[in-house]
């Protein structure tokens, strides 16, 4: 049995509980918060520590999942994690990546460890679809468009504001774009063509609502680059009317074999929980990483550096005879 932990009780912390117990070959020894730890309760039996406790679980854990945010929380904490044990997260601020890579990566080969880095569904599955349609149609552009759906690292930076109680943010393509093209058109598109971003936010009383709005608006690497709208609502009301976490997107490659003949290329997700679906790939390459330590690898990891066959849930030569 492969032996995970599981930092954060967050929306995404939930999904990994869940799919670690569909998982045949994975033991989650235990949930670490911030928190107390009588305050949380998993919706598996898992049992709760305190993350002041993990170097306790240290040769005891195969492989930690980190649920933090990636706006904060993973780039000040994931270094500390991956010194003593192999890790994978979902760090999915697009820009920040290669930096992010390169100082775990350093920080896992100094110390004998493995992770992998920005794991989910984009960056990740969608991440491989791109490499793998650019690959074999490389006449072509690519084209990535989100949503309708709650993006969960666009929420969470919002709520690390100061001044915001809690929010919600809806990703929305831009029919027009998606629409020229699927009809091969394969126009040039600005991020703010493809999509717009449509914030839901409860404010703490007395906040500076303006001060939140601008300040949102001009996050970098989030919402700066798109039209982005601001709609202070009550507690209430975003419980009763956006406490679903649908999400989904479509990854789309469009070009030429040759100049009579156009191809195009699609992967779609269509996902009634964004984070249990994270929380499923998160585990699949828990699953891949465990495998990669066992046989000796250090250093940190991408979707682009693990053979697939690592994240299937049986034996990997299964694989070979029933699905290629």
């Amino acid at each position: 049995m492969i032996k995970i932990g599981i930092v954060g009780y967050g929306n995404l912390g939930r999904g990994v509980c869940l799919a670690a117990e569909k998982a045949k070959d994975i033991e989650c020894v235990g949930v670490f918060t911030r928190r107390t730890p009588e305050t949380v309760n998993p919706v598996t039996r898992y049992k709760v520590y305190s993350v002041n406790d993990l170097s306790k679980f240290k040769g005891k854990i195969d492989v930690l999942i980190l649920c933090g945010g990636s706006a904060t929380d993973l780039p000040a904490t994931t270094g500390n994690y991956i010194k003593d044990f192999n890790t994978v997260d979902s760090f999915d601020t697009h820009a920040k990546i290669p930096e992010y890579f390169a100082k775990l990566d350093k920080i896992a080969k100094e110390n004998g460890t493995l992770g992998a880095i920005s794991i989910g569904w984009d960056p990740g599955v969608f991440s491989m679809a791109r490499l793998l349609f650019g690959s074999v149609l490389p006449d072509g552009k690519d084209y990535t468009f989100w949503g309708k759906g709650v993006s969960q690292g666009h929420s969470d930076a919002i709520r690390r504001i100061e001044g915001v109680k809690n929010a919600i943010q809806y990703t929305v393509p831009k029919e027009t774009a998606l629409e020229k093209v699927r009809a091969g058109l394969n126009p040039e598109l600005t991020v703010r063509e493809k999509h717009e971003r449509v914030c839901y936010v409860v404010a703490e009383d007395g906040a500076d609502k303006a001060k939140i709005e601008k300040e949102i608006k001009e996050m970098p690497n989030y919402f700066a680059d798109y039209d982005t709208t601001v709609n202070f609502i009550s507690e209430e009301e975003l419980k009763e009317n956006h406490s679903k976490l649908a999400h989904g997107g479509v990854v789309i490659r469009s070009g030429k074999t040759t100049e009579e003949n156009s191809e195009l290329l699609q992967l779609s997700l269509k996902l009634d929980s964004n984070p249990e679906f994270t929380g499923s790939v998160l585990v699949a390459f828990a699953r891949a990483i465990y495998r990669l330590s066992v046989n000796g690898e250090t250093g940190v990891k991408t979707a682009f550096d693990i053979p697939l066959k690592y994240l299937y849930p049986g034996n990997p030569d299964e694989a070979f005879k029933s699905l290629l």
